[in-house]
């Protein structure tokens, strides 16, 4: 077994969806990014590719790139996890942490956990999502912006 960890940052402005974990969530303001700057699915992303050796989002998915300029970060997971089964490796499982003041998003869970599983070809029961408050305390607690903390177990 292996284990990866990732980590992922983007700050809130308006005139921009918010995407987290593959779903679209109702609020005033939006994630900044290149593509659709899913903190959720690009910790997720970085997770896996550690796990596997295989280097980090960027590597991957360079910004900048206009290949992938908005595009929805479930197409990178995806690909992600076609990179881990070719290894030849499958996905354990997943937990991932989004750290927000606002929106709520226990609301949006049972979604993001059904879209990542959906990405990775894995059963929703293999996909943890939690959500957490900063406490009002830095970036996340001023609310400027949200972030993502996600860990992936693989098999290889």
């Amino acid at each position: 077994m292996r284990i990866g960890l990732g980590y992922d940052v983007h700050r809130l402005v308006p005139g921009r969806r918010l995407v987290l974990g593959g779903v679209e969530i109702p609020f005033h303001l939006g994630l900044a990014g290149y593509s659709d700057a899913d903190v959720a699915l690009h910790a997720l992303c970085d997770a896996l590719l550690g796990a596997a050796a295989l280097g980090d989002i960027g590597q991957h998915f360079p910004p900048g790139d206009p290949r992938f300029r908005d595009i929805d970060s479930r197409h990178l997971l995806q690909q992600v996890g076609r990179l881990i089964a070719d290894l030849p490796a499958r996905v354990v499982n997943v937990d991932l942490v989004v750290l927000a003041e606002q929106p709520r998003l226990a609301p949006y869970i049972p979604a993001m956990r059904s879209a990542i599983a959906a990405a990775l070809g894995i059963s929703p029961a293999q996909v943890s999502v939690k959500a957490a408050t900063n406490e009002g305390l830095g970036f996340v607690g001023r609310g400027e912006g949200i972030a993502a903390y996600a860990v992936a177990l693989i098999d290889p």
